[in-house]
């Protein structure tokens, strides 16, 4: 799996995650693959409850709005997850760094990728760029990873939503 510069890889696997929860582990591998995350981990008999502890633990570094604090949290998550880089070639992919000890964990990976994702969006693209969506009653999360940073809503339904109670408001 490659980070892109932007973390947006995982920033998007996590807010996807967050906004559709799997009802099980193999809907959780799917969503890793699809998203691009090439490896694949030995089955835990609890690994659909743990990924879902990383989720909303994650799920904390988006609902806080003062920088400070939430980089506070986010460093807590490196701490637990991350380790020194190492060049690593598996799965065909060429050589690439991981920021993990090599743990055949889904979870374990999960948080690494995440957390060290998250903090290369935050930094990168503005510590502002993890949101909530601001189309109420929607809750999803947002990874704004638009050019110009105003992305408000989690996806064009509620954006579209927004823009007709709007338009309704004003007539």
């Amino acid at each position: 799996m490659h980070l892109n510069p932007y973390g947006e890889y995982a920033v998007l696997l996590a807010a996807s995650l967050a906004n559709d929860w799997p009802v099980d582990r193999a809907g959780i591998e799917a969503r890793t693959l699809e998203l691009g995350m090439t490896q694949t981990f030995p089955p835990a008999a609890d690994d659909h409850e743990r990924v879902r502890v990383v989720i909303d633990e994650w799920l904390s570094i988006v609902d806080e709005p003062d920088p400070d604090a939430r980089a506070a949290l986010l460093n807590a998550q490196l701490a637990a997850a991350a380790a020194y880089p190492r060049l690593t070639n598996h799965d065909d992919e060429g050589w690439h760094l991981h920021y993990r000890d090599d743990v055949p964990s889904m979870p374990y990976v999960l948080r690494a990728v995440i957390s060290l994702g998250t903090s290369l969006h935050l930094v990168t693209r503005g510590m502002s760029r993890l949101s909530r969506c601001q189309a109420a009653p929607c809750t999803g999360v947002v990874a704004d990873v638009t050019r110009n940073g105003r992305q408000r809503f989690c996806s064009v339904r509620c954006a579209n939503r927004a823009a007709v109670r709007r338009h309704r408001a004003r007539i």
